[in-house]
């Protein structure tokens, strides 16, 4: 692991001369996935790779106390990349950071970190976690409001092509940064896009999805119009999602596909599907993290909300793709509930950790749900056993913090953290009055 990463570090200085690259930039994430920044020059480069870089953590959501605030941003030199939109002339690049303690030790409130302890443990026993998100988001002329850019619908392809324009110039970013994208299409609602990303490891992945969304902003940025990964920003059309997919592989077998078996889905991947169904409501506050998300996940919209699997059925929490011959690898599991302001590292985190619950324990695999259950009754939605998704974050939190499942997966310190912001958010957001109450209420009462 040292001579490779010292490789990787002669590679970075050695672009870095080449590119005449001026400023890099240090990239990590607080506990609710907002992307942190601070720059050093070229100058500092050898040593920030050698040592770390010091900031104040006092300030970042979820880190240190102010009597324990010194902080060690210790860069990934695989994460190094040119950032495309600055000037050339004196380059940019940055790097995804490993938070640290002065003393070396890993900072247990530093998401990457836990996402790399959960992978650890998939790979103690033998798998790769792979991951492919789809994430959706809205343009808007401007911050101030959500006036449209289009009006077009589900892969329409319609006058003006102003978005699709965004989002062409989106993609030659990200590929220009090594992220690959698979597919990008204009969504259900209007002035919704979607940009799919090519699947990778969970880690590489999470570094993408961060940097996707910082991408698409600063585009709809440069060319005068807003662009937002809200998951609810429009009443009375659909929310976005971030649909994940997902496999494991051992080696270069996926882990998920059996040829003989019903769906062709193995006994693993049945395991992995059932822990994800069994633990989806307790970490549904993870996946789904601010108030506004609970918007989304309503009857009506495509977002789900009862906890079923299906192959055909996209009302469901969880799609299984159908198998195409000679595309084992292919073989995969669709998430639906999370959405695309979550926290990747720890959304990943907490799936991953509920299905290998799910492998250990040897949970069964219910039945799939291939009926619209939006249209079933409510009598036979409890017949059959069909659970919710938690209808608030008030909800969500509450399962959470009964959850030895997520705890683990999450370390005490983001853990704790992280319910505790979320009560504050939620506390702030009951006591607000809001424009749907004064304009119910206040003529009548």
């Amino acid at each position: 692991m040292t001579k490779k990463r010292d490789a990787s570090k002669q590679y970075v200085i050695k672009k870095t001369k080449e590119q005449n690259v001026k400023f890099i930039r240090l990239w990590f994430t607080d506990i609710l996935g907002f992307l942190k920044s601070f720059a050093i020059t070229s100058d500092h480069l050898e040593e920030a790779l050698n040592n770390g870089m010091g900031f104040d953590g006092s300030s970042i959501q979820g880190f240190a106390r102010i009597d324990e605030s010194d902080m060690i941003a210790l860069p990934d030199p695989d994460t190094f990349q040119l950032v495309p939109w600055r000037p050339r002339e004196q380059g940019v690049a940055r790097m995804f950071c490993d938070i640290h303690w002065p003393g070396g030790q890993p900072f247990e409130g530093d998401p990457r970190y836990v996402l790399k302890k959960n992978l650890q443990r998939a790979a103690d026993l033998g798998y790769v976690f792979y991951v492919g998100p789809e994430l959706e988001y809205f343009y808007f002329k401007d911050s101030e409001g959500t006036q449209f850019l289009d009006q077009g619908g589900y892969f329409d392809l319609a006058p003006p092509e102003v978005a699709t324009d965004l989002r062409r110039k989106t993609i030659l970013i990200l590929e220009e940064m090594g992220i690959q994208v698979e597919y990008s299409h204009h969504e259900v609602a209007p002035s919704q896009h979607e940009i799919d990303l090519r699947y990778a490891d969970a880690l590489t992945m999470a570094d993408n999805v961060m940097t996707y969304r910082i991408v698409v902003k600063q585009v709809a940025q440069e060319h005068g119009v807003y662009a937002t990964f809200m998951p609810k920003p429009v009443f009375g059309v659909n929310g976005s999602g971030m649909h994940v997919h997902m496999s494991l592989f051992k080696g270069s077998t996926n882990a998920f596909f059996d040829r003989n078996a019903p769906y062709h889905l193995s006994e693993v991947g049945k395991a992995f599907l059932a822990g994800l169904l069994a633990h989806a409501p307790e970490f549904t506050s993870i996946a789904n993290q601010w108030v506004n998300s609970y918007k989304r996940l309503v009857p009506g919209y495509e977002a789900p909300c009862y906890i079923t699997w299906a192959r055909r059925n996209r009302a469901d929490l969880v799609r299984l793709p159908e198998y195409q011959p000679g595309r084992e690898v292919a073989t995969r599991i669709e998430f639906r509930s999370p959405d695309p302001a979550c926290n990747p590292y720890l959304v990943f985190s907490v799936m991953l950790a509920a299905g290998l619950q799910g492998i250990d324990k040897g949970y069964e695999l219910p039945l799939p749900t291939e009926e619209n259950v939006f249209e079933m009754s409510q009598e036979e939605q409890e017949r059959r056993g069909i659970a919710t998704l938690p209808g608030s974050l008030y909800e969500a939190i509450q399962l959470t913090e009964e959850s030895e499942l997520v705890r683990e997966a999450l370390g005490s310190h983001v853990f704790n953290s992280f319910i505790e912001n979320k009560r504050v958010e939620w506390n702030r957001y009951r006591t607000q009055v809001t424009d749907y109450e004064l304009k119910n209420y206040l003529p009548i009462l």
